[in-house]
């Protein structure tokens, strides 16, 4: 492909992506599946990798992110952004009701109620129709420049195309993290050993300001706009203003309503009290705002708050039950878990009978006791928390819950180490939970995809004494699958069945292992199960090493190097090889003929003018992402390596890279090189 053709199919392949994307946020209609949709991304990305200079800022590949960013530059808003009054009172409400008639001097006018979503406030400003620049609210006169991150929330138009919208202008909205993706980062977290996350708030919140945009992309998140902003915009009334912003593609919550009379908005509140929990995320109430944009203008605003719009809130879900005991479950990597079982009760419109309890130091915090009146709150999570004791009601002679020291499971002696809030079983290689666990954690989509394998048969595999761990998979027969037999618990709960393997199925298992030999380095790397290492971990890893081989030869300083790795991550990742088991099971895995090593695509070389020369790349880069890096370094003929020696030709340098390298490029003679000298190097 020349660059003539790179052109013309990024231009094809941006119109088709853009087109399928406002389809599915905006009109929530699908023509394609996820495989199909992805696939026109992956070659978008590879032509854009390809032809570095045909890469444009709006291009849907901004999706999947990339950029990094050291420090975030502060923007001064052009048009504050000021906060809401709040209130949890109808009185207070019929007080603002009052002031508004009082300041207009009259009771002609409309109210616009929308939800008040739970998320982060953000300020976006277009250009010419295209994403200019995203700011954080901040202190509400300055916020921070997020815009590489923001441009990864695939229903935030990147361009407009044609339409009649103002030259410049200014949308605000609440970017959010859907409670479906918070319960599955939180479940992956827990499948890896990481502490679960609090709320999805304060996880949208976390994300938006991490440094690269690419694990901002990987977190799902999403925005509704509820405001338009800017010079010589003919709108009379909000409502006008967000009809327009739907008409140009952006993506609107349909909950708003426009309200006549104070009583119309009560019904709207009552409406929402408890049909919101059935929005995909969280919400906490209801902003009232005057409707004409003239009649705002007369009202104004404080310091802090316009006069012409109020939150009202609603009250915390919770409920107070009985503590009837607590339970402890273990994970796959040995993690103990404890949760509240309580009387049932009703709560948010569903009735509770165990919460979360999190870990030892919050039972200690609680100083909870069986028998304990507890208060049990929702939030983001499938279960709820238990937030509180009612120590009104508490009987005096109970005594406080002492933490298990033994596993339930197995019965070894827990572990805890410092400075962590979470205990753990050591025992991996027999604890049954722990042994499923990874077997489950293994075979998933996300790591080696074995489809036909389901929880059922892979405990009745380890009942029977076929498999204990991973690379046991790979010596399953069709002789020793077909006709076995193992219980599975009946769709009731009540008792067991007894379920055979007939020829078809032990076929299916065996074909699926197999191809699961193919999967691809990362997925390997994330399936083998260490701790803290979880999908994008694993991603950054082989990236960085390219090798199995590379990674356990690593030092604890070289894993230091990696993006996102940090002292826990590399801490983990260096016990793991250590670990006589998990040698142990590398070695089945490789016998088996897994991929120890990332394939890459090199792309078309367009020069020579590296001549073979090798790189090590380390430190944060302005200019270039460090995939844009490497691949210009393949396509002018050099090649990439991962730890400095005397065979070093080159380190490339950016800003923040580790001591530990540097020192050894100086004590090798390494020619140390930043980022302005590579660029002269290709372009020269």
């Amino acid at each position: 492909m020349n660059e003539s053709e790179g052109r013309n199919r990024i231009e094809e392949l941006s119109r088709l992506i853009n087109y399928h994307n406002d389809l599915y946020y905006q009109k929530n209609r699908t023509e394609l599946s996820d495989f199909e949709f992805d696939q026109l991304l992956e070659e978008l990305i590879h032509i854009e990798k390809e032809f570095l200079n045909l890469k444009k800022d709006d291009s849907p590949s901004q999706r999947v992110g990339g950029t990094i960013t050291k420090n975030f530059e502060a923007v001064v808003h052009r048009y504050p952004m000021l906060s809401l009054g709040n209130t949890y009172s109808r009185k207070d409400l019929s007080e603002f009701h009052e002031r508004v008639v009082r300041g207009l001097g009259h009771s002609d006018f409309e109210y616009f109620c929308e939800l008040k979503f739970d998320g982060v406030a953000l300020s976006v400003t277009y250009k010419n129709g295209i994403l200019d620049k995203a700011v954080t609210r901040g202190d509400g006169v300055r916020g921070d420049n997020i815009t590489p991150n923001v441009k990864t929330i695939r229903s935030m138009p990147l361009n407009l195309g044609q339409g009649n919208f103002p030259q410049e202008f200014e949308v605000r909205g609440e970017a959010f993290m859907p409670l479906e993706v918070f319960r599955r980062i939180n479940a992956e977290r827990e499948d890896i050993g990481e502490e679960r996350l609090a709320n999805p708030r304060n996880t949208a919140s976390g994300t938006l300001k991490m440094q690269d945009s690419s694990i901002v992309a990987s977190r799902d998140l999403d925005c509704y706009l509820y405001s338009l902003l800017g010079e010589g915009l003919d709108y009379n009334n909000h409502s006008d203003s967000i009809e327009a912003l739907i008409q140009w593609g952006f993506k609107v919550s349909p909950t708003f309503r426009k309200c006549l009379s104070l009583s119309e908005v009560y019904n709207y509140i009552d409406y929402w009290e408890f049909k919101r929990l059935e929005l995909p995320l969280d919400t906490d109430g209801i902003v009232i705002k005057v409707n004409n944009i003239r009649q705002q203008q007369m009202l104004g605003a404080t310091a802090k708050s316009p006069r012409w719009a109020i939150a009202y809130k609603y009250k915390s879900e919770n409920a107070v039950t009985k503590l009837n005991g607590i339970t402890y479950q273990v994970g796959r990597t040995g993690a103990i878990t404890p949760v509240a079982e309580l009387e049932p009760v009703l709560l948010a419109g569903t009735t509770v009978k165990r919460a979360s309890l999190h870990n030892a130091n919050e039972i200690i915090r609680l100083d909870l006791r069986i028998g304990d009146e507890v208060f049990v709150e929702k939030g983001g999570e499938i279960i709820p928390k238990v937030t509180g004791v009612n120590l009104e009601y508490r009987n005096q002679k109970s005594v406080s819950v002492e933490y298990i020291k033994n596993c339930p499971e197995c019965g070894t002696l827990l572990v805890r180490a410092e400075g962590e809030a979470v205990h753990y079983c050591p025992n991996l290689r027999s604890c049954p939970p722990q042994v499923l666990g990874r077997l489950e954690h293994f075979i998933q989509r996300k790591a080696m995809n074995i489809e036909s394998l389901g929880r059922e048969t892979l405990r009745g595999l380890v009942d029977a004494g076929l498999i204990n761990d991973p690379g046991d998979l790979y010596a399953l027969t069709y002789e020793t699958l077909n006709g076995l037999e193992f219980s599975i618990e009946n769709t009731n709960g009540e008792g067991y069945s007894v379920r055979s393997l007939r020829e078809k199925s032990a076929t299916n298992i065996l074909e699926a292992i197999d191809k699961s030999r193919s999967s691809p380095f990362e997925n390997v790397l994330f399936a083998i199960g260490i701790r803290y290492v979880g999908q994008t971990v694993a991603e950054n890893l082989a990236d960085h090493f390219e090798s199995l081989d590379n990674i356990q030869r690593a030092t604890f300083d070289d894993l230091l190097e990696a993006p996102e790795i940090g002292e826990k991550i590399a801490q983990s990742v260096t016990a793991f090889f250590r670990n006589e088991e998990s040698i142990i099971l590398l070695n089945k895995l490789k016998q088996a003929g897994l991929n120890f090593d990332i394939q890459r695509s090199t792309g078309t070389v367009k020069s020579h003018v590296l001549g073979g020369k090798s790189f090590v790349i380390s430190g944060v880069f302005n200019r270039v992402g460090r995939d844009d890096l490497k691949a210009l370094i393949k396509q002018n003929g050099g090649k990439i390596l991962s730890s400095v020696s005397a065979k070093l030709d080159f380190l490339l340098a950016g800003d923040n890279m580790g001591p530990s390298k540097f020192e050894k490029a100086n004590k090798f003679g390494v020619t140390i090189i930043n980022e302005s000298d590579f660029m002269e190097m290709i372009e020269n």
